[in-house]
């Protein structure tokens, strides 16, 4: 304070003499007033210049008001400035409102505006705009209202700005013309833009540069490039502002040759020198992927300044490539500049993403030696990092102990908290940051909003949005984008529609979002519709749109759309990028055509980690579950990095408990935190091996456990038969509180099923139905099909009669039921009411249905639904149907018959299969078709004693002890022994 603001004995000095000079100040102005004034100007200058407290300012103000001395414009503007300065808006809007009565000169209008405007307050400069425009306006007025119309994004303001522009006459100054094209052209109006820049009847360099920025900023490479050839045609001299935008617009659209091009004009019109333009290239040339080219753009650079080495480093660390990144930093500190603020801000990501938490110390050590410590885009970065890099603590002390927080540092710990999951604090410092007088800006709304999406907080969402409302931020691309994305990812895409359908300006960012919304959704025809639209509204398209519509054709199953988009991909020169090549795998597979993305998997030159997950996920979905390991195998050969889904892929394939115990030690030694998806899916895979055991120590090993936790260990233990350990565990989730859900039930009644205790089955059933889930299909399905196995067909019946809702499943297990029973007619005459009904039955209903059949030996019955099997209800048998009717024909002697359909079948027999053939063989005394069935049987791989054991008997019956003799022997040889009888009397 003692340095830069002015003594204070010394200010009430100087203000003493303005209060007693008042008095004659009338008397002596003949006279004196040269003299007095100067003194009078001359103390004003060094007070309002060297205040730097607003304690002070405020004193002054008070004391020059006594005085009387506010009365000189330069006196007012003084005050305001120094407001401003001060970042106190409101008292300078208020002050100047005051001074002049609410009824200011033009002259003094324009002096507020612009220096409203030199201090960015844009939106309070508009306020005081429309309290004070009645009073008259002129071409220096306009430009800084436009401006801050464009600062604020309100483009319904600039309209009506636009209106009083052609009102009052003042639409033919350059001026305001220049302002009014950058504003529509900066709200992604580029062709209100061209009209009013084609209106303009005197052009200036900074007009054209103005336009050609317009194009590059909406994308418009093309006529950027022709408004660029037109600029020179007319004469006019180019300078390094015309080519900055461009220039930045090739990096995005990959012209290299118009880089080139450019880069060459730059030196032929001498600009290539100016700062501005050097970074611009290094830029542009990063963007190419080309950091030679930007490296010897650099090097030529034959006085370097701190710009320069910023972009060197900028283009390094965008590429990841944080060595050659701290090698130029190194070099620029040996050419004796220091860093500022933006090289340190460039520098620091390094820390979160490659040289970790002592690295970052060390930076942070430099910037304080540095003096860049209170420098707020500095400590913003700090606790950027730090967040990242999952130290919270040490984000929110240096968060505290900054004084001076503005809206960047807010956003920053805003996001750190995002980043670390913290949801509560994050909506805590939003308020926080308006309690403090911080008020909220686009990034921080965004962000809140990013985290309503991240939580599926609907409720929150909709507040915020209500807050951007009344805030006016309806009109900020960003927010309304971001909105977009979050209805649609907490799933309310109608919502997200409406939203969409109201904005005046539909980015490309905001046709991407919706088609990808619908996509998530499964709706493919909502998706294409949007395509469509975008396209006859001229909207190009580009790589993420197309993945967009590629991903909803995925969850449709569509492939001749699919196929036309491909090739939509093809001509836009887009299908060489791995992110499209992926969806286009997935959509392949999805739609059945593995052959397809077979062939897309293996053009792909840079196949990644999600490429292979592709084609394993898709093989998966095709039951080509053989071909998932070799594409493992590959993928580590070629040095791809598995990730969690690809061990969600390997699990379930694996043919061995020693393939699982495999793939399971790799995800303890490379995954840091043992995922829900992960545990539940290593305990499917021991059950599928009778592990009971390892899926115990997994599911002590979790930590937090959740539902799908519960329900994972508890269907694992179903399929390993641990009926009583279900039981156990189902009890201790009520004891201590854990809600089961329907997949709990399912488990739980499974488990019963097993116990097969018709009395604890009628616990089992109070339960439920005391918690409400007999309301759930599936529970009622599993409820019939549990009091069957137990031996309650009535009460099965009971609960069949007694659903609302019967789909295919529940007759199908009522059916079963009869089925298990023995009671072939009782299951017939529901099958063919469940046909009156209008419910088609599934694959599954004939397996039960055939099943009855065959334990009541009503083979006409069995025959005639068979056969209607696939020429009524275009189901193709699959094996157990098969089994069916081989069993049915098997039992009543259609010998012949039932081999005739063995022989007839699209693929090998199950052995289950021939071994129910051969018994009924056997049993019918017919040793030609056993021969047949038993030689069909013992050349399996699987081969079994008992196969053999049938085989011999056979041969035996028929008197050929030669064909016995050679079997056994056989048998012998294989290592292949009888199984021991065991009674199922117990004696006592």
């Amino acid at each position: 304070m003692a340095t830069h603001c002015i003594n204070l004995s010394k200010f009430f000095k100087i203000t003493r003499f303005l209060h007693q000079s008042k008095q004659h100040r009338v008397k002596s102005f003949a006279s004196s007033a040269p003299t007095s004034e100067a003194r009078h100007l001359e103390a004003l200058t060094v007070l309002l210049h060297r205040t730097c407290s607003l304690k002070c300012l405020r004193t002054l103000h008070a004391r020059l008001a006594v005085a009387g001395a506010i009365r000189d414009t330069s006196v007012v503007m003084g005050l305001v400035e120094r407001y401003l300065s001060l970042g106190k808006p409101a008292p300078a809007a208020s002050f100047f409102a005051e001074a002049y009565h609410g009824r200011p000169t033009v002259y003094s209008l324009n002096l507020a505006v612009r220096c409203f405007s030199d201090h960015e307050f844009h939106r309070e400069l508009l306020d005081l705009y429309r309290e004070l425009c009645a009073f008259g306006s002129d071409n220096f007025t306009f430009p800084p209202v436009i401006k801050a119309c464009t600062a604020v994004s309100c483009l319904r303001l600039g309209r009506e700005v636009h209106c009083r522009v052609l009102r009052t006459g003042h639409g033919g100054n350059v001026g305001v013309q220049t302002a009014l094209l950058d504003m529509y052209a900066k709200a992604g109006q580029i062709d209100v833009s061209r009209r009013v820049f084609d209106g303009m009847v005197q052009r200036d360099l900074i007009s054209w540069n103005a336009m050609v920025s317009g194009y590059s900023l909406n994308g418009c490479f093309k006529e950027a490039v022709e408004a660029l050839q037109e600029m020179q045609q007319g004469g006019m001299r180019l300078n390094a502002s015309t080519l900055v935008g461009i220039i930045g617009m090739c990096g995005s659209v990959e012209a290299k040759d118009a880089g080139s091009s450019l880069h060459a004009l730059a030196m032929k019109y001498g600009a290539i020198a100016d700062e501005s333009l050097t970074s611009a290239f290094i830029s542009m040339y990063s963007a190419f992927d080309d950091l030679s080219s930007s490296r010897l753009v650099f090097d030529l650079q034959p006085v370097k300044d701190l710009v320069s080495f910023n972009s060197m480093i900028s283009a390094y660390m965008q590429h990841s490539n944080w060595k050659e990144a701290f090698k130029v930093f190194r070099l620029m500190h040996c050419a004796g500049l220091g860093p500022n603020p933006v090289t340190v801000v460039s520098v620091l990501p390094s820390c979160n993403d490659f040289f970790g938490i002592n690295q970052g110390k060390s930076v942070h050590g430099m910037i304080i030696k540095f003096g860049l410590a209170e420098q707020v885009s500095v400590a913003s970065a700090l606790v950027s990092m730090y967040s990242k890099l999952g130290k919270l603590d040490s984000a929110v002390l240096l968060f505290c102990c900054f004084t001076t927080k503005n809206n960047l540092m807010w956003n920053s710990m805003i996001s750190g908290y995002l980043v670390n999951n913290d949801w509560d604090m994050a909506l805590d410092s939003f308020c926080k940051m308006q309690i403090k007088g911080v008020a909220p800006d686009a990034t921080a709304i965004i962000n809140v909003i990013s985290g309503c999406r991240h939580t599926k907080d609907l409720y929150m969402a909709k507040s915020i949005h209500a807050y951007a409302v009344r805030n006016r931020f309806e009109s900020n691309q960003s927010v309304m984008n971001t909105l977009l994305a979050t209805y649609a990812g907490c799933g309310n895409i109608s919502t997200s529609y409406t939203l969409f359908q109201k904005m005046e300006v539909r980015m490309l960012i905001s046709w991407n979002t919706m088609i990808s919304g619908f996509a998530e959704v499964g709706d493919s025809e909502a998706s294409l519709m949007l395509f469509c639209q975008m396209c006859h509204e001229e909207v190009q398209f580009d790589l993420v749109t197309l993945i967009g519509v590629i991903s909803s054709l995925s969850a449709s199953e569509n492939a001749t759309v699919g196929e036309s988009v491909h090739s939509l991909a093809i001509k836009s020169g887009c299908n060489s990028d791995v992110s499209l090549t992926n969806a286009l795998i997935t959509m392949y597979t999805n739609c059945g055509i593995v052959g397809a993305g077979q062939q897309l998997f293996d053009s792909c030159c840079f196949a990644n980690t999600i490429t292979y997950n592709a084609l394993m996920s898709g093989y998966r979905k095709n039951n080509v579950s053989e071909k998932i390991l070799p594409l493992f195998y590959q993928m580590v050969k070629n040095d791809v990095k598995p990730n969690l889904v690809t061990l969600l892929n390997l699990l379930p394939v694996c043919r061995s408990q020693l393939q699982g115990k495999s793939i399971h030690s790799y995800a303890v030694r490379n995954f840091t935190r043992f995922e829900t998806p992960l545990s539940t899916s290593a305990m499917g895979m021991y059950s599928r091996f009778d592990n009971v055991e390892y899926c115990s120590k997994i599911f002590s090993l979790v930590g937090e456990r959740n539902i799908i936790s519960w329900n994972a260990f508890l269907s694992a233990c179903v399929q390993c038969k641990q009926a009583d350990v279900v039981v156990d565990f189902f009890k201790h989730m009520l004891f201590i509180n854990v809600k089961p859900d329907a997949v709990t039930i399912l488990a739980l009644i499974s488990a019963c099923s097993q116990l097969g205790d018709a009395d604890f089955a009628a616990c089992v059933t109070a339960v439920i139905f005391q918690r409400g889930f007999n309301a759930k299909v599936l529970v009622l399905n599993a409820l019939i099909d549990m009091h069957s196995r137990c031996g309650s067909i009535s009460f099965a019946r009971e609960l069949f009669d007694s659903s609302v809702e019967k789909d295919s499943v529940t007759w199908g297990a009522m059916i079963n039921a009869y089925s298990m029973h023995g009671n072939g007619e009782a299951a017939l005459d529901l099958f063919s009411t469940m046909i009156d009904s209008g419910v088609d039955p599934d694959d599954i209903t004939f397996v039960s249905v055939l099943s009855a059949c065959s334990h009541s030996g009503f083979v006409e019955q069995g025959r005639t639904l068979f056969k209607s099997l696939q020429a009524d209800y275009g189901i193709t048998p699959r094996m157990e149907h098969y089994a069916c009717m081989v069993d049915l024909l098997g039992r009543t002697g259609h010998l012949d018959e039932a081999y005739d359909i063995v022989r007839s079948m699209p693929s090998r027999p199950s052995d289950n299969l021939l071994e129910s053939l051969l018994g009924a063989c056997r049993f019918h005394g017919n040793s030609k078709i056993g021969e047949s069935v038993g030689k069909l049987l013992i050349e399996s791989e699987h081969g079994k004693s008992r196969s053999y054991v049938m085989l011999s008997n056979i041969y035996a019956s028929a008197g050929k002890w030669s064909d016995c003799e050679e079997l056994r022997s056989d048998m012998e040889a294989k290592g292949l022994r009888k199984d021991v009888g065991v009674s199922l009397i117990g004696m006592t």
